[in-house]
């Protein structure tokens, strides 16, 4: 498949230039002006050590959510993967009380969110079970097995390796996890951007079955989809095991409004209305500044929740927006 040439549409200038720009960027103005504010109202917000710890939370958010936004643009949802995040976590917590290195540990964690995705996939594209249905079941089973390897309480981590050093170990400011993450996502980039591995996926979202019609497996696409967000919501996981020193059988709870907002939000820039990869990045660095001004500022946890709807909203209606007057420039153009 192929993306479709239009034809040429009056070079934009002005106004018109201006207002396209803002719909789909408005979210790095957004993100620019809030470290602005906070980081003159408390200065210590762009102090090294802080935005270490803001980079560090942005890498850990954006392995977990980079197979969710795939799934979400070819026109699917996973609401498992922080569930399947907090079972690797607890799995590789466990292999280390019980004496395992972190080799053993990491492959364990990794090797359950692999099959928690590849078990997701097989239902959904292969049976074609209800997404969400599906999810919300593999999620509670994940969720009830990462309780019961703790039996409902933490797990102490001793046994530092190799993820505890990629996290600690910073140059500046920036976490050496940040490098590794951050070549992963030009790669996805590319995927999505300029590759057909990327138009089949917004085609999905379009249209299953002119795909399926077009000679494309649809199938075996979605698995793959799924099978990758299992990995990475596991590697995730056990770099918040490494993070924390522990396991923590709950830890999922916390990152699926971030999560599915991140996507969400993060659909709002660039290609309006579908999930991509630099909107999620920047989407996610917005959440992670967002969480550490509200802490600086003291701010109770449902003011910064507020704001996070608010700021949904208003991205939906830029979107809206911007996607009207597109319209209108087509139609302009004979389109």
């Amino acid at each position: 498949m192929t993306a479709a040439i239009s034809p040429a549409v009056p070079e934009r200038t002005g106004p018109a230039l201006r207002s396209n720009l803002i719909g789909r960027f408005w979210l790095v103005a957004a993100l620019l002006a809030m470290i602005a504010i906070f980081g003159s109202l408390r200065p210590e917000m762009l102090e090294p050590g802080n935005v270490a710890t803001i980079l560090r939370s942005f890498a850990i958010m954006a392995t977990m959510t980079l197979g969710l936004t795939w799934v979400m643009a070819a026109g699917k949802i996973d609401v498992s993967f922080m569930q399947v995040a907090a079972l690797s976590n607890m799995i590789a917590a466990a292999l280390l009380a019980a004496g395992h290195g972190w080799g053993v540990a990491s492959a364990a964690g990794l090797g359950a969110g692999l099959i928690a995705g590849a078990v997701n996939g097989l239902l959904i594209a292969g049976l074609g079970l209800p997404p969400l249905i599906v999810t919300i079941a593999t999620g509670g089973i994940c969720a009830s097995i990462a309780a019961a390897l703790g039996k409902g309480t933490s797990i102490r981590i001793a046994e530092h390796g190799l993820l505890t050093d990629l996290l600690t170990t910073n140059i500046g400011p920036f976490p050496l996890v940040l490098f590794g993450v951050l070549l992963v996502y030009a790669i996805a980039w590319v995927f999505q951007e300029r590759l057909t591995f990327g138009h089949y996926m917004y085609a999905i979202a379009q249209s299953e079955e002119a795909v399926i019609e077009a000679g494309i497996s649809s199938r075996r696409l979605l698995i793959m989809l799924f099978v990758l967000t299992g990995g990475l919501s596991a590697l995730a996981g056990l770099f918040l095991a490494a993070s924390l020193s522990s396991g923590q059988p709950m830890i999922g709870a916390s990152y699926f409004i971030n999560g599915l907002t991140a996507v969400l939000l993060g659909g709002m820039m660039i290609h309006i209305g579908k999930p991509n990869i630099i909107g999620t990045a920047v989407a996610i660095l917005f959440l992670a500044v967002l969480a550490s001004g509200a802490a600086l500022l003291g701010w109770a946890d449902w003011k910064r929740q507020i704001i996070q709807g608010a700021l949904l909203l208003i991205g939906i209606a830029v979107a809206v927006r911007a996607n009207r007057k597109k319209g209108g420039h087509h139609a302009e153009a004979g389109l």
